[in-house]
């Protein structure tokens, strides 16, 4: 196992907290044309994920452990109650948010999120109905863990994707010092698991009957802090973060190994170099990687006329990059890439029902922005 250097590892950290009240710029150039910014909403602790009601409102998640609500003007409201107590440190917290499909008549939001356990910590996702006013998650129940809980602060994942057949897709990493790991399927590190939203197994999940857990859909991943459903094909896609360099674009299909630790389009923290993945054909390779890394965390298909040729493209939310990256798609082929910075690091990005792009800032004092196209 090769353990990240000490003072890399204290970078690391420092990254995933470093407060990001910095400037933004007012407007951003990109192919297409310019995107007017507009801070929406500022003074967040650490927004991860996010999930838009009906109405329009958006629930936006806090590293630090609150869930709230965004109001259409902007407004944030109090800490939503009923959420469950999570473990804030290094990369864990509270991660991501999803509504059910059915969320009209069920009320249920969905939450990932590190969890103190007995041996260590671990991601868990679970489900409570949302009270009339907002205000409060009710009956707030778990419905999957992720096993075994070990000691760490890093590699939790996680998003929460609902698949068109109603499934539920929870990315999860491979907690860091435990690489090897995500080459077990008697454990779900490393992993992404497809569950039924009551946290029940899919009859059909690939390895149900057989050796190992009946919750995986995929395995051999490192950290898969991106997925969304591709609208053009219903397929699951996710970005994952290499180790130094080696960030890839994935398509996880029903029981693939995508081979992590054995290969990587990246080498190991400690400059141990790790076999490409044309070595082993036998494993699901990415369809794109960086090298250099960009850190991609949460992404989105576009799905409105946010600039002339951009929709039915991906955009990833870069970490180490600061900005946006925007692929441009030929099925399920990358045709093409261009990178919006922003200065600051981008934690997710989402389309909003009014058609407009939202993204959120990471770390302490985190923005949601709106980005329209700029008049002129």
């Amino acid at each position: 196992m090769h353990r990240i250097a000490a003072w890399t590892f204290a970078l690391v950290l420092a990254a995933a907290g470093t407060a990001s009240a910095q400037a933004v710029p007012k407007r951003v150039a990109t192919e297409a044309g310019a995107l007017a910014v507009e801070t929406w909403v500022g003074g967040l602790d650490g927004p991860w994920g996010a999930a838009f009601l009906p109405d329009g409102r958006l629930l936006v998640t806090e590293k630090s452990g609150s869930l709230r609500l965004i109001r259409r003007q902007g407004e944030k409201s109090e800490p939503i109650k009923g959420v469950p107590e999570v473990v804030d440190r290094g990369q864990g917290g509270l991660l991501d948010v999803a509504l059910d499909p059915d969320f009209a008549h069920t009320r249920y939001v969905y939450l990932s999120y590190s969890e103190a356990r007995d041996g260590g910590v671990a991601t868990s996702a679970g489900r409570g109905r949302l009270n009339a006013d907002a205000t409060a998650l009710e009956n707030f129940q778990v419905i999957f863990r992720q096993t075994p809980a070990v000691n760490g602060p890093n590699h939790f994942g996680s998003r929460l994707v609902f698949a068109p057949d109603g499934t539920l897709f929870v990315t999860l990493g491979e907690r860091f010092n435990y690489m090897n790991e995500a080459q077990n399927r008697a454990n779900t590190l490393g992993a992404i698991v497809r569950i039924n939203p009551d946290g029940s197994i899919p009859k059909d999940n690939p390895f149900v009957g057989k050796a190992g857990d009946a919750a995986i859909w995929s395995y051999g991943h490192r950290n898969v802090e991106g997925a969304a459903i591709n609208p053009a094909s219903g397929a699951l896609w996710v970005s994952e973060m290499g180790p130094r360099g080696g960030d890839e674009l994935n398509i996880p299909q029903r029981g693939a190994n995508h081979g992590w630790p054995l290969v990587s389009h990246g080498t190991h923290y400690s400059g141990v170099p790790i076999p490409d993945p044309a070595s082993r054909p036998d494993f699901a390779d990415a369809i794109r990687w960086w090298v250099p890394s960009i850190s991609p965390s949460g992404i989105a298909f576009v799905t409105a006329d946010v600039l002339p040729g951009w929709k039915g493209s991906l955009l990833l939310a870069g970490l180490s990059y600061h900005g946006l990256v925007r692929l441009s798609l030929d099925g399920d082929r990358v045709i093409g890439e261009e990178r919006i910075d922003f200065g600051s690091r981008i934690r997710d990005v989402l389309i909003g029902p009014d058609g407009a792009l939202y993204v959120l800032t990471d770390g302490k004092g985190g923005r949601i922005l709106r980005l329209t196209a700029a008049e002129g």
